[in-house]
């Protein structure tokens, strides 16, 4: 009977754990330690090479660092597609949700799998995507500026609504909690969508957004939010910054790049 794939991951992850302390591992060995034949080691490999985890060679296989040799965009784009797809774990059946201008929040709809979710957005890139057949996108309309949607319009839909969860992004995260934004005139709107949510915050951001308050830039609009919210973020954020966000009462997720999902 073929193990069910909870069993599946977690072996997967034990594998790759051994190869990444021992620097490698053959295929022997590994059939040894886990008790499986040297065919479903194979896969077990082939699977995660196929997620630049490790890479293979005749007999065995090595860890691998996924951002080598990446330029500093190419690394940025992983690790937000990375922060949506683990913020997508947070994300319930029958959960409705906002999301605001934030592409890395809009892409997260992109995994979340087997589940019937609702979405309000003022998000203008969400329209012609595609999403999993449970994700019901709603668009609140308004003025479309940068792809975001702004106005009166959007705030007098908003304020007809609630949801479950809100997942927003920012241009900035300062150490002392404060947010900023491009767009001056998105503030009210997230602010709108945050406090008409019932249970759960999240701001995602990628490391190149947590700044220092001595290098704010007072020239964008920027605020502060009372209630208790979760950042997710990524394993290369300034770790003087996430101290100082964690010493403030706020929850810090960092991603990491070779996390399995």
């Amino acid at each position: 009977m073929k193990k069910d794939r909870k069993s599946v991951d977690e072996r997967q992850r034990k594998i790759l754990e051994m190869i990444r302390s021992n620097g490698e591992a053959k295929v022997e060995d590994l059939a040894r330690t886990f008790g499986i034949s040297l065919m479903t080691v194979r896969r077990d490999l082939q699977f995660l090479e196929e997620r630049q985890l490790i890479a293979r060679f005749h007999g065995g296989a090595a860890a691998v660092n996924r951002s080598q040799n990446m330029t500093p965009e190419e690394e940025i784009k992983m690790y937000r597609d990375l922060i949506g797809r683990y913020a997508a774990r947070f994300v319930d059946d029958g959960d409705t949700l906002f999301i605001n201008g934030s592409r890395t929040a809009l892409n997260m709809l992109k995994h979340v799998h087997d589940k019937k979710v609702t979405v309000h957005t003022n998000n203008g890139w969400a329209v012609g995507e595609s999403y999993p057949k449970g994700v019901n996108v709603h668009i609140t309309g308004g003025e479309l500026r940068d792809y975001v949607m702004v106005g009166d319009y959007v705030m007098r839909n908003l304020l007809t609504l609630t949801a479950d969860k809100t997942f927003v992004g920012c241009a900035a995260v300062y150490d002392d909690g404060e947010f900023r934004y491009d767009i001056p005139t998105e503030i009210g709107i997230n602010e709108a969508m945050i406090t008409r949510t019932r249970k759960e915050l999240y701001f995602l951001a990628d490391h190149s957004k947590l700044q220092l308050r001595a290098d704010r830039e007072n020239r964008y609009g920027s605020c502060t939010y009372e209630m208790p919210w979760t950042l997710i973020t990524d394993e290369k954020a300034n770790l003087d910054v996430v101290e100082r966000l964690r010493q403030s009462g706020m929850k810090v997720i960092l991603v990491e790049a070779d996390m399995q999902f």
